[in-house]
């Protein structure tokens, strides 16, 4: 038995995937894939490793004529999991990238609209207050909220039928996959034709963020020198527009690199990641009521919009230490 089949051996015998196997040994999974395949060989220090987590001798491992191992069979170890892989053809492959730069337009322009809704709201609201239009301020502020839940409307709109037109492919979400010869080679080709152009909105949107203060502190000026409560409801309204600007190029570029990075498993899309990603929407829906309540109890629209970065830093965190509990638990 050569040393491909025993790793293979020995790893489901202790119930472990590759992605499970890669995190003990501290390498990827496409490692543990090419040692399978027989593709390629481990070094010694790797070899060690997998002598003391299978409970073998290194004689065992490296000699094909050893065919029982050394030392005691370690008990197949119970974490709850199957071990489900499906292989995905280069078809499949075209056809999920498709959808999936589609999809990034739709939802980051969703994201965007859901930012921009409240500013016809302040807008009308502060026009009116300041005696600037012909109409009721109670009037002007239920006009905006009307066109704020439109917005809003048709935002979840698209991202409801975004959703059903991808279930099709939430299986590379959720489990283990494999790709058919020559997939893996297209998709980090695409992916180092779109390096350059993902970096650069990256930054841009980033950017965008940082300065997104700067029309509501210029505004804030212009009215302390001319008294005009325009001003201000005119620079928290460039402020919304700014941070809505960013967030769309932020999710746009970062939805279209995670399709690529779902179909080679890397990144945020690993077997640990899948796992830990199922509670992400948990975490967003309590940042954005979070957001909406404190923004309209407060009315304080210039000022709620920090909720998004802290959360952006928090969620960073709040991933690793999901990750700690679900590798205590295995």
């Amino acid at each position: 038995m050569i040393l491909a089949d025993k790793i293979i051996e020995n790893r489901k015998k202790n119930g472990w995937s590759q992605e499970e196997l890669a995190d003990r040994l501290g390498v990827s999974r496409q490692s543990v894939s090419k040692w399978e395949g027989a593709q390629a060989v481990p070094d010694m220090k790797k070899i060690v490793q997998m002598s003391e987590i299978f409970g073998v001798s290194t004689d065992y491992l490296l000699r094909d004529d050893i065919e029982i191992p050394a030392a005691p069979e370690t008990a197949p170890v119970d974490n709850g999991l199957e071990e489900t892989v499906r292989v995905v053809d280069l078809a499949e492959a075209n056809a999920f990238l498709e959808y999936n730069e589609k999809a990034a337009h739709t939802v980051s322009t969703g994201v965007m609209l859901c930012i921009l809704s409240p500013v016809l709201l302040i807008v009308l609201s502060g026009l009116a207050e300041a005696g600037m239009i012909s109409v009721n301020e109670d009037v002007a502020s239920f006009g905006g909220l009307i066109i704020l839940l439109i917005i809003v409307a048709a935002a979840v709109g698209m991202f409801i039928t975004t959703s059903l037109k991808g279930k099709q492919y939430e299986y590379l979400e959720s489990v283990d996959i494999d790709t058919a010869y020559g997939v893996s080679g297209m998709v980090k080709e695409r992916r180092g034709s779109y390096a350059e152009t993902h970096s650069r909105l990256l930054v841009v949107g980033i950017m965008l963020c940082v300065i997104s203060a700067i029309p509501l502190f210029i505004m804030s000026l212009v009215h302390y020198s001319n008294n005009t409560d325009l001003f201000p409801i005119l620079g928290v309204a460039g402020l919304l527009v700014t941070v809505a600007a960013g967030v769309k190029l932020i999710v746009l570029t970062c939805t279209r690199q995670g399709g690529y990075d779902k179909l080679l498993e890397e990144g945020d899309y690993t077997r640990l990641n899948k796992r830990v990603g199922k509670f992400d929407g948990i975490y967003w829906a309590i940042v954005l009521t979070i957001y909406l309540g404190w923004s309209f109890i407060s009315n304080r629209w210039e000022m709620t919009w920090v909720v998004w970065p802290i959360a952006g830093v928090l969620f960073a965190a709040y991933r690793e230490i999901l990750k700690a509990v679900v590798r205590a638990k295995n």
